[in-house]
């Protein structure tokens, strides 16, 4: 019997020129949420950083 695992976040890229953060997961699957504003862009950031372990989440450079 084959167990069916979960799919998990592996990776977490936060482009802040952009106000975008593009997710990444354990089975290859690439999300991006990019944001109209500052203040939506800083939730998600609050967001993220609130849940995520630190090892998984990478600013990019200028």
């Amino acid at each position: 019997m084959t167990q069916m695992q979960e799919e998990y976040l592996t990776r977490c890229v936060v482009d802040t020129l952009k106000r975008t953060v593009y997710l990444y997961s354990n089975e290859g699957s690439e999300r991006k949420v990019s944001c109209d504003t500052v203040d939506e862009f800083m939730n998600v950031l609050q967001y993220v950083r609130s849940t995520l372990e630190e090892d998984k989440l990478v600013y990019t450079g200028p």
